[in-house]
Parts: C-alpha cells; structure tokens; sequence
C-alpha cells in the first residue's frame, strides 16, 4: 500500500548526547546545520533540518524506561544513523572532517544514482551526507 498518512508524520529524531551544547556547535561548524529551538536547561536542542528537526537531549534526561548504550566516539556506533541530503556531499565530507568528525567512508558513488558518504560526529554517532536520489 503506498501512499501517505495524515495521521501519522516524523516529527523528529532525538539523539541522546553526554553534551548538548557541544554537539550542537559542532553540528553547526562539521555540517552547517542552524539551531532551533534550545531549551534554558541546555538538556535539549533542535537544529533546523526542514520538515522533520534533528534533537539531541543529555543522556541522563531521557525518559525511557530503559538503559541503553550512551554514544562515545570510542565505542562501535549505535544501530542508527543520521542522513543529510545535500548538493555537494564532497564538499561536505571534507568539511565536516575538517570541523573533526572521523571519517568512515568517502564520498562514493551508488548504482542507484547517489553519492554517499559517512562520517561519525564527536559522540561517535553515524552521520550520512549524501546526494539526492535521481528519479
């Protein structure tokens, strides 16, 4: 079944971070992200992204009732990962290497007509920068 739900939309991803204002800076400088909403606490922030916005909360803020894995740079990196689409993923990559994220894979292109990369931010978290998919 095909087809979209007005009942149901992404409204945003949260990745939980040891250290919110830290993240946001270097998603600001690595990926050229601005900042939205930022909550007084500085537990909590939202870059803007579009439709869906891209939260990082403090770690120890989460309401899950559940442990999990905290995301560290040191650490194999969560099951998940962060896409941003943009023009220029070449151009990206080698910035946001430069801002200090590690890179995983360059800039290659697919059969279906992408240029993918990824890189990990400063928590370790996965980041793809890729073009947009041609039709």
């Amino acid at each position: 079944m095909s087809g979209k739900s007005p009942e149901v939309k992404l409204g945003y991803v949260i990745v939980y971070v040891a250290n919110v204002g830290e993240t946001v800076r270097f998603y600001e400088q690595a990926f050229g992200l601005t900042r939205g909403f930022v909550h007084e606490s500085g537990q909590y922030a939202e870059m803007e992204t579009g439709q869906t916005a891209l939260a990082f909360a403090h770690e120890k803020a989460s309401t899950i009732p559940l442990a999990f894995t905290p995301n560290r740079a040191g650490n194999a990196p969560a099951g998940a990962e962060v896409a941003l689409v943009i023009a220029d993923p070449h151009a990206a990559f080698a910035k946001a290497v430069a801002a200090g994220a590690a890179a995983v894979l360059e800039p290659t292109e697919k059969p279906w007509g992408q240029t993918v990369s990824y890189v990990r931010d400063l928590n370790g978290f996965v980041v793809e920068l890729c073009s947009p998919v041609r039709q």
